[in-house]
């Protein structure tokens, strides 16, 4: 497993023993940035704040800082999978460009300050285990969105994803057994929330 483009383009990452972890391939991460890239929305990864959910390894958020994100807020809660999220982090010498934090998504605390607010967020929860609907519910609710943000779900080819609201779907790719549904944020309103 290797980072695809960007400056570190090339440089190898680790993955833990087990399968515990199910990090994307380089290929369908290629893929799939670059559905990001032509989207036509988010403002690009040039400067943007990103956040990385169930992150694993770290290879979509390591991607996009490799290709201008300037951070990377990385979610994480399994120990293996944080031990060898940190070493890739070091190994690239990102630390000044990341915050990690061992939370499960849905005990993220929320944040205030709208400047804090990410323009991508990347959500690859474990295969059809429920996880991603109860996540972005509370990424809405929680301040962590930015108006506008783009958010890349990777769930299982036949998984359901009901969409909670201020969620509009942009696209859906499948790559092998994945599907990837590429969503916009357009804010909660007050009685939402």
């Amino acid at each position: 497993m290797r980072i695809v483009a960007g400056r570190h383009k090339g440089r190898p990452l680790n993955a833990p023993q087990g399968r515990a972890t199910r990090p994307t391939s380089d290929r369908a991460r290629e893929a799939m940035f670059n559905v990001l890239a032509h989207l036509g929305c988010g403002g690009g990864l040039n400067g943007a704040r990103v956040l990385d959910l169930f992150a694993g390894t770290g290879a979509l958020g390591l991607e996009a800082l490799s290709r201008g994100a300037s951070h990377v807020t990385f979610v994480e809660p399994h120990r293996d999978a944080l031990k060898t999220l940190r070493t890739n982090i070091l190994s690239l010498n990102e630390i000044p460009n990341s915050a990690v934090k061992a939370h499960k998504a849905t005990a993220l605390a929320p944040i205030d300050d709208p400047d804090q607010a990410v323009n991508y967020a990347f959500l690859d929860a474990p295969y059809n285990q429920g996880f991603s609907e109860p996540a972005l519910l509370h990424l809405a609710s929680s301040g962590w969105l930015g108006e506008q943000a783009v958010v890349m779900v990777e769930i299982a080819k036949d998984e359901p994803l009901a969409l909670p609201p201020g969620f509009a779907t942009l696209k859906e790719k499948t790559y092998g057994a994945a599907r990837v549904v590429f969503l916009r944020f357009t804010a909660l309103s007050a009685a939402a929330k």
